[in-house]
């Protein structure tokens, strides 16, 4: 097997070798026909600005088109094109693929390459780019086949040749009724073992699942994916097709979407990368630090409510981190877990209420048992360590180990609550991020912690 692994071809060495070499036209994309459009891309980005304007003319635009779908920044290639290769690219591309293309570049080129391409090239990149970006026409394609539900088995596969020559998403056929509206869908290995004399209509499934062009993606992502199907047809209020959602679509979507919970989830208001210059990653950061700030600082003016208790009771300070730490861990546990079950379920108010009630649970369950070896360790180390009486020593431990069960369980509730309030009013449940639960849960903590203290230790037990 090493072996192997080691005389394994570099598919990028050979690329490039036969990128930069003297073939032909014929020979070199003959010779291309072997290779992945992906590892072309890759190798693409190996080369000079020079040497791929060499390449664009002899590959041609169809072949250019579909080996710039899989390059990070097309911009950067389109750049190196003049307009009328651009446009000539584009109008080979899908219809969502040419439009993601087109949000990258200047407004100007923009308005120019449209006007270049093909009146329904221009037509369908229009009607995407009308869309807005969280809604599901915005990421549909219009590469589709669609034909009349009447037809015979013959006159279906004769069509489907037909339309094929332009629209290679095939999987799935699409078929609409007397009005041109939507009919129905039918597999096309469905098609291609039925026999002459069977009814189209037998084929056809009527109840396939549809999208409305207008829904929003966050809210029937869940349901596009339940159905595993490899293209969902996108449907006007009128019933036409506009378009379809393909599985790539969705694989693309859900990692955006995942991206763009990620940085939420980190007090970011957007995904960044690399090569974002600094300036723009501070204004991404910034927003959610001056509102964390501010909650930072509410939190301090709370503890310095407590001066009295710290004053005469100084060794309470020793363990306020560990109460707002393990608060704010809990919190987020018991957000990661209702932003999850958010995502992916519909839920009733009953199981709602039952989430809550069990994240109460856990959190009560976990704060008994982490509160119990508080309690052991703590007042060890307070009699031990600080020489003080095992009577006070456990006395502070105790008090110690209840803020710490109260704070957590009073964490779980605000970190479930939390998400489900901003679920509520129709605001992604992921802004209710990481260090956001992790602030509120503070002010509990410290509110908790010094509360107790003051009540038990000082007003109950007399210790100060």
């Amino acid at each position: 097997m090493e072996k192997e692994i080691l005389n394994e071809p570099n598919i990028q060495e050979e690329l490039l070798a036969i990128l930069r070499s003297p073939l032909s036209k014929e020979e070199l994309n003959d010779s291309l026909r072997d290779y992945h459009e992906k590892d072309i891309a890759d190798a693409l980005e190996e080369l000079t600005p020079e040497e791929r304007q060499r390449l664009y003319p002899i590959l041609g635009a169809e072949y250019v088109s579909e080996i710039l779908t899989y390059v990070e920044d097309p911009d950067k290639y389109f750049a190196e094109l003049n307009i009328e290769s651009a446009a000539k690219i584009l109008s080979e591309m899908d219809s969502d693929d040419a439009v993601d293309v087109l949000e990258e570049l200047d407004d100007d080129v923009q308005k120019q390459i449209v006007e270049l391409m093909d009146e329904e090239t221009s037509r369908d990149i229009q009607l995407i780019l009308s869309y807005e970006d969280d809604e599901i026409g915005s990421i549909m394609t219009t590469n589709f086949i669609q034909i009349h539900y009447t037809l015979t088995v013959r006159q279906a596969m004769r069509e489907l040749v037909r339309q094929a020559g332009e629209n290679d998403n095939i999987s799935i056929i699409y078929t609409v009724d007397d009005g041109n509206r939507f009919y129905g869908a039918m597999d096309l290995k469905d098609l291609i073992i039925a026999r002459e004399g069977t009814k189209l209509e037998d084929l056809i499934s009527t109840s396939f699942p549809t999208v409305h062009d207008h829904d929003k993606i966050s809210e029937c992502l869940e349901r596009i994916k339940d159905y595993a199907e490899d293209s969902i047809p996108v449907i006007s209020n009128e019933g036409f097709i506009l378009g379809v959602i393909t599985s790539q679509d969705i694989v693309e979507v859900v990692d955006d979407e995942m991206g763009d919970d990620y940085a939420k989830l980190a007090g970011l208001t957007a995904e960044e990368d690399l090569k974002e210059k600094t300036v723009q990653s501070m204004k991404k950061r910034l927003p959610w630090l001056i509102a964390l700030l501010v909650l930072g600082i509410i939190v301090s003016s709370v503890v310095g409510v407590f001066e009295a208790v710290v004053a005469v009771l100084p060794i309470v300070m020793c363990f306020q981190s560990l109460i707002l730490d393990m608060a704010g861990n809990v919190g987020t546990q018991s957000l990661a877990v209702t932003i999850r079950v958010l995502m992916d379920e519909e839920l009733t108010a009953g199981q709602k209420f039952g989430l809550v009630w069990k994240e109460v649970r856990v959190g009560f369950c976990n704060g008994l048992f982490l509160g119990s070896v508080t309690f052991l360790f703590v007042g060890l180390y307070v009699w031990i360590f600080k020489k003080q009486p095992p009577n006070i020593a456990f006395l502070i431990s105790g008090c110690v180990g209840l803020a710490l069960l109260m704070s957590m369980i009073i964490s779980s509730l605000v970190g479930t609550l939390i998400p489900m309030f901003f679920h509520k009013i129709k605001v992604d449940p992921a802004v209710a991020s990481g260090p956001l639960i992790t602030t509120v849960n503070d002010l509990v903590a410290v509110v908790t912690y010094y509360g107790l203290t003051w009540i038990l230790l000082i007003n109950v037990f007399k210790l100060a």
